[in-house]
Order: structure tokens, then C-alpha cells, then sequence
């Protein structure tokens, strides 16, 4: 273990925590918490086959386009980032970049990382990158995939996985009496509802192969989306999942929209409001049949993706070239949900907005269909993305608790690659201790150990665990 009088004033026991009232949540409610990792991106295959990380760089650098972001801003070429540069080439580069990073989540998220894992308390640089470079290789010949989830804490973690995935790892983890936490699969069908897209036919193509029938018209379309909901179903499958980076919903009925597919599988191509009356029908559909399943359904909304088109080409999709899209939302988004209501079909959905502007357009909008007697069934999502930061946290902290309840918000999640990315859930739930804390310093809250202690643990672990019926 490496030890430095740098962090000794930095990362500590009441990090983040400004007030007694907040370290008291904290300490004694907050971190006993399990976690539910209800949305990531985890592989199951490296979970089940247990995967050992050849050192520091594969398991924190590779496929993290968080940090591959902030590099480049920093002046680092690509071949330090995606090439083919010595690892610790990359390890330095990155090194370099944390030492600037004051300001950033990531520069609390590698230190809480550093230090949970692996006992550091050296704050990264490029004079310590050598030293922790070593010490954490040295270390992680002793952990692998399997043992980080368990250092961590997880109860549950929730893949994302496409329909036409065979979920064979999701079944052997199911039957391995050695894997303690449970890994279960989500359904993102977004392949299914990009229509205009050239991947579509390909997509569907794969679909029918795993169904084992041929698909030449919406009805044999719906029909193998039923199948594999059944399928993901039997697996442990209580999510569904889907980027809605434009909320578009234009209503035409089943005729209509099965000429338009078959249009989609004759390679014609399809006017915008076609496409809108196809992603429409398909999201209704799905929709009912969630509810039908007693599943939660996720909208992540307002990404703009792949900006740069050059980049894009050389290095393909999530790789750090996206942004935060400014789009208008909330009537098709209120009439996709009113359209699932209308029939006592809308299923328990969460909203996550990208947008920090969209804040209390998604509140205020999901407040006008909760209902059927379920706590929080329509959920505002934690903060996502680019708003996985103090203030973003706090922003929705404060949006939720002015037009909604605090107290029924199911809580944090990774959406995440890593293995080593769980501290994120430490770093909200002190967020979320030093809010509460300061909200009774102010007054605005009771001085209630109970009552806030309760609130606290609810929103770290027994919202969700309820939420999702696990």
C-alpha cells in the first residue's frame, strides 16, 4: 500500500460531506448500504469467465471514452488514446491529464478508485504515474472481474443487451452457484426502432435468425419481439431500455406501418414521417408488452451522438465524440405516454433527460400519469452522462424534491464499462448526505435521524430493490 501526506487531507473518511448532520447520514445509513447497478454496460461474458486484466490500462482506460474525452482536450493524439502506443505510454498520458483535472468528476472518481481498490493514496500525476503504475499492476494479478463485484458490493448488476443476443452468459451465471451477485439482462431494442438507419435489414435479418422463422411483415416482426421478451423474460429480464435522442411519435395503425416496414425490407427509402409513424407504433407496441410483463421501461433522452463524422468513420460509435442535444420533447414524449395509458398499459417507466434544462419539463410531465397505486411509478432517472457531477446531483436533487418525491427516487446507477467505476455510487451517496445535511442546516428539513436516516437508505437501496420487485 502507498501512502502520501498529499491525500491524507483529500480523499478521507467525511470526503464531500460539509456538515455533521450529512456525515451522520452518511456513515450510519448511506455506506451500509448494498447497490443495484439497475443500468450498465458491463459484459457478462468477462463476468462469467472471470476475467484477469492484464494491468491498470485494460481495466481503466480501454473503452472509457470519459477519459478519452478530457485527453484529447488536453492535447493528447489519438495513437495515446486508441492507438497502439506502450500502455504506459497511455497510463503517463493519462496521468499528465489528472493533475489538471481540478473541477472534473473524474478527478474524485480516480482517487476514490485508486483508493478503494487498491489502498493509494497518492494523488495521480506524472511524478507518482511510475510508482502507482507498478503498485497497481502488482495488485490486480491478485483481483479479476469477479473479485472487484465483490469488493464492491453489488447485490444486483442489470446488463444492456440486444434482442438478438443468445444471453448464454446470462445462463450460465444464472446456474453457477459460485457467483454470489446476481447479473441480469435488459432489453435494448433501439437496432429494432432505427428504421432509417443502414444496419436496420441487417438487424432484422440476425432477428429472425434466433427466432427461427423468416420475418416478411410487421406481424412476424411483433412476433419475434414478443418471443425474445418472453426469452429475456425467463432469464431474469425486468428492464427494457431505449435511447430516445428525438422523442418522435406520429400515430398510424397497424396497415399503415406494416407497408412502411416492408418498404424498410425492399431497401426503399422512407420519408420522415414515416419513420416517425414506425418508431411510434414500435415504441406502443413495446410498450404494452412491458407493461404485460410487469417490466420497467428506460427512455434515455436528448443525446446527440457521433458529432464528428471524421471521427466517427476512423473509430466508429461511443468513443467520446458526443454531446448534449437541445431538443424539444415534451408533447411527443406526452403523447407516447398518454398513448400506453389510454389502454391501462403504461408500465412503470424512467425518465432520463441530458439536458439539465429539461429538468423539470420531464418532473413535471411524469407527475401527470403516476397512478395505479404504485409508489413512483413513473421515475425521474439519476443524473446521467455528462451530468454525473456535484451539481448536476444536486440539480435533480432539488428539481425532484420541488415537483415530485425525493424520497421514492430509486437511486444511482453506474452506466458503465468498468469494472473499478462503482465508487460512483459512494460519490452520490455523499452527495446526496451533504444535501440533506444542508437542507436541515438550513432548516428546510427536520433535524430526524429516523425519518431522514429512512429517506437516505430508501434512495441508496430499498427504492429500487421494491421498484424492480428483486
Amino acid at each position: 500500500m502507498l501512502t502520501g501526506e498529499a491525500m491524507s487531507t483529500f480523499i478521507h473518511e467525511d470526503m464531500l460531506l460539509q456538515n455533521d448532520f450529512g456525515k451522520m447520514l452518511f456513515h450510519q445509513h448511506a455506506q451500509k448500504m448494498p447497490i443495484i447497478d439497475y443500468h450498465c454496460h458491463l459484459d457478462p461474458k468477462e463476468i462469467y469467465e472471470d476475467k484477469k486484466f492484464r494491468n491498470i490500462v485494460d481495466v481503466w482506460l480501454s473503452g472509457d471514452h470519459y477519459k478519452w474525452r478530457l485527453m484529447r482536450a488536453n492535447g493528447v493524439t489519438e495513437d495515446y488514446i486508441t492507438g497502439n502506443q506502450p500502455d504506459f505510454a497511455k497510463f503517463q498520458k493519462w496521468a499528465e491529464v489528472v493533475e489538471i483535472l481540478l473541477g472534473n468528476p473524474l478527478y474524485h472518481w480516480t482517487h476514490f478508485e485508486l483508493k478503494r481498490y487498491f489502498g493509494i493514496d497518492e494523488l495521480l500525476g506524472p511524478k507518482t504515474a511510475k510508482m502507482i503504475y507498478t503498485e497497481v499492476n502488482r495488485q490486480l494479478s491478485g483481483l479479476s472481474a469477479r473479485k472487484l463485484i465483490e469488493l464492491s458490493g453489488i447485490e444486483t448488476i442489470c446488463t444492456t443487451d440486444d434482442p438478438t443476443d443468445d444471453l448464454q452468459w446470462h445462463a450460465l451465471l444464472k446456474k453457477d452457484p459460485k457467483m454470489k451477485t446476481r447479473v441480469l439482462p435488459a432489453f435494448r431494442p433501439d437496432k429494432g426502432l432505427n428504421i432509417e438507419l443502414p444496419d436496420f435489414l441487417n438487424w432484422v435479418h440476425s432477428l429472425a435468425s434466433i427466432v427461427g422463422y423468416p420475418i416478411e411483415n410487421l406481424k412476424t416482426f411483433e412476433q419475434a419481439l414478443f418471443d425474445r421478451v418472453k426469452y429475456f423474460h425467463e432469464l431474469g429480464c425486468r428492464l427494457s431500455d431505449h435511447a430516445l435522442d428525438y422523442v418522435s411519435l406520429e400515430k398510424a395503425g397497424a396497415e399503415e406501418v406494416g407497408l412502411i416496414f416492408e418498404r424498410a425490407l425492399r431497401k426503399e427509402s422512407l420519408s420522415r414521417s414515416e419513420i416517425r409513424k414506425y418508431k411510434g407504433y414500435i415504441l406502443v407496441f413495446l410498450g404494452r408488452l412491458y407493461h404485460q410483463y410487469g417490466w420497467v421501461q428506460q427512455y434515455h433522452i436528448g443525446a446527440l451522438r457521433n458529432t464528428s463524422t471524421r471521427m466517427y468513420e476512423k473509430l466508429g460509435p461511443d468513443t467520446g465524440f458526443d454531446a448534449i442535444n437541445d431538443i424539444s420533447f415534451a408533447y411527443p414524449l406526452s403523447e407516447l405516454l398518454d398513448s400506453l395509458d389510454q389502454t391501462g398499459e403504461l408500465p412503470k417507466t424512467i425518465l432520463y433527460t441530458l439536458n439539465p434544462r429539461d429538468f423539470e419539463v420531464a418532473i413535471t410531465l411524469m407527475q401527470a400519469f403516476q397512478g395505479d397505486g404504485i409508489p413512483g411509478k413513473i421515475q425521474f432517472g439519476s443524473p446521467w452522462w455528462f451530468l454525473d457531477t456535484m451539481d448536476g446531483m444536486r440539480k435533480h436533487f432539488k428539481a425532484l424534491g420541488n415537483n415530485g418525491l425525493l424520497a421514492r427516487f430509486i437511486g444511482m446507477l453506474t452506466d458503465s464499462r468498468s469494472f473499478l467505476s462503482y465508487p460512483r455510487h459512494e460519490y452520490f451517496r455523499r452527495v446526496l448526505c451533504d444535501f440533506i445535511g444542508e437542507e436541515v442546516v438550513r432548516g428546510h428539513f427536520p433535524k430526524d435521524e429516523t425519518l431522514l436516516g429512512k429517506m437516505v437508505e430508501d434512495i441508496c437501496y430499498n427504492n429500487a430493490k421494491k421498484y424492480f420487485m428483486l
